[in-house]
């Protein structure tokens, strides 16, 4: 099935997410939508599925246009989606997800299962899916639940399916996998949408990719086109992804981590018995894949989880029964998961939310009063040497773009004398521009002689920033490993597979 986007807008209030955008899927492509987060990327394809109406602009499929009240009328038409997401009921089997919204029965009004079974098995089989219809959606591994959500749309005869970011939540080795799946539904027939970031699986899978930025497309490459030439169009200048770091100058151990067990509000072991060290001068990144106790991981480290057991040692202070505020003070600079959540004040100004963290005594406060002048000074300074793109620092941060967000927070952070540095999920959703930016304040504040801790569910940043790189899986250390450990050893690692003797170090 051919599907064709044209001239589609949408807006929210004032925000253009979607600017007049063109796009051709051929029957049988996989085309790749390629650009950085808040590109209008998922907007457009909401369009397409009916969850957004578009302001101006048409949809058609083999030519004739389409009317879409809700995604009901785009699966009816032949159109599927597997979000970023998955829209799973975690209790049903997997047969009862593949039929919930469509359900049939039989006499009596009984549910038809064994049509549904029948259904799964059958599609499991020709695309060599191996999935169980009989067993709970919980029960199951992130890259089989996705297929789950595959099978949900094949089996509603879609003909053109849209993946939403679907390596998110995947292991290296499931994204290998998922890509071999692609390629099966290509030569299937199936036209495949292809949304992503990541500019390796791009270029992997791609027959052909529009870029779009601030909600426009900004032009069209090949799958040939390298990661230089994707990158700088999408953020419209030439960008050095590559991270530049010399070897570490390793300084004494200086967090120490033993024993250390987080429990979440229901009981559950959510960290369990972890215990590393990171010495000064060194970047330890914690991989894994998100939701296996890297976030409360870091959260104790800095005092935000209540349920802590076990010891945290910086420079032989203890820390785990201290308050966030005596952490700060002890010289721990934190970048968080969600900046809007637990970094920025959103109607505080950028001058505001740089003294954050230090709101109390000198230099920003005297008697109980902020000193403006001193205030503004340092901030002017930071805008300017952290390159943060702002009206001016009485600028709201909230109106400031992801990427300059980020930056206000990595400038209040960096901007004191640190003993340890601990950085979750610091490029996420970031222009490729602005990663390029804060890697490079990252292994700087590491060249200081500076511990720092990186927790990142993206494997290239891992690799790119780490000296050395703990695995993490369903909360227990799986192994700590070199910086140069291959990808396909730190994916099995990330499956739970402990590392071969010797790897360790």
């Amino acid at each position: 099935m051919k599907l064709e986007l044209r001239g589609i807008t949408k807006r929210f209030g004032s925000l253009v997410a979607n600017d007049h955008i063109d796009l051709t899927v051929e029957a049988g492509e996989i085309h790749a939508l390629l650009g950085e987060n808040g590109a209008g990327k998922s907007t457009l394809m909401n369009v397409l599925y009916g969850l957004y109406q578009a302001d101006s602009g048409e949809v058609l499929l083999d030519g004739e246009v389409q009317h879409f009240a809700g995604p009901g009328d785009a699966m009816a038409a032949g159109i599927g989606m597997v979000h970023q997401h998955f829209m799973l009921i975690p209790v049903f089997t997997v047969a009862e997800n593949v039929m919930l919204g469509h359900e049939s029965t039989k006499a009596g009004g009984v549910l038809d299962l064994p049509t549904a079974r029948a259904k799964v098995r059958e599609i499991s089989q020709r695309f060599g899916f191996h999935v169980d219809p009989d067993a709970l959606v919980d029960d199951l591994p992130v890259g089989v639940q996705q297929r789950v959500e595959i099978i949900k749309a094949l089996s509603r005869d879609a003909r053109v399916l849209v993946f939403d970011e679907p390596t998110a939540v995947l292991t290296p080795q499931e994204t290998d996998e998922l890509m071999g799946i692609m390629r099966q539904l290509k030569q299937s027939g199936t036209s495949i949408v292809f949304i992503t970031h990541k500019l390796r699986e791009v270029r992997e899978v791609a027959d052909r990719i529009t870029v779009i930025r601030l909600g426009k497309v900004v032009g069209e490459a090949a799958p040939t086109a390298t990661n230089a030439e994707l990158a700088s169009l999408m953020v419209g200048r030439a960008v050095e992804l590559r991270v530049h770091k010399e070897e570490p100058k390793l300084g004494d151990p200086a967090l120490v981590v033993e024993g250390l067990t987080v429990i979440d509000p229901v009981g559950h072991l959510v960290v369990n018995d972890v215990s590393f060290t990171v010495r000064r001068g060194e970047i330890l990144a914690v991989a894994g894949v998100q939701g296996n106790g890297q976030t409360e991981l870091t959260e104790a480290l800095v005092g935000l989880q209540p349920r802590v057991r076990g010891s945290i040692s910086l420079d032989g202070i203890e820390l785990s029964t201290a308050s966030v505020r005596k952490i700060l003070d002890a010289g721990v600079g934190f970048v968080p998961e969600d900046r809007t959540e637990d970094g920025l004040i959103g109607e505080f100004t950028i001058a505001e939310n740089l003294m954050l963290d230090r709101s109390e005594g000198a230099p920003f406060i005297r008697a109980g009063s902020i000193q403006r002048g001193v205030l503004d000074d340092f901030a002017r300074e930071k805008v300017a040497e952290f390159d943060v793109r702002t009206q001016g620092i009485d600028e709201k941060v909230r109106q400031l773009s992801g990427g300059n967000q980020q930056k206000v927070v990595l400038a209040r952070e960096l901007s004191r004398e640190l003993r340890l540095l601990v950085a979750a999920q610091p490029t996420r959703g970031v222009d490729v521009g602005s990663i390029e930016f804060i890697h490079k304040r990252i292994v700087e504040a590491r060249d200081s002689g500076v511990p720092v801790v990186v927790v990142s569910t993206e494997l290239d940043e891992v690799t790119a920033l780490a000296d050395r790189i703990m695995v993490m899986y369903r909360g227990r250390i799986v192994g700590i490993v070199p910086g140069n450990t291959p990808r396909d050893v730190l994916g099995l690692m990330m499956a739970g597979e402990v590392p071969a003797e010797g790897a360790a170090a």
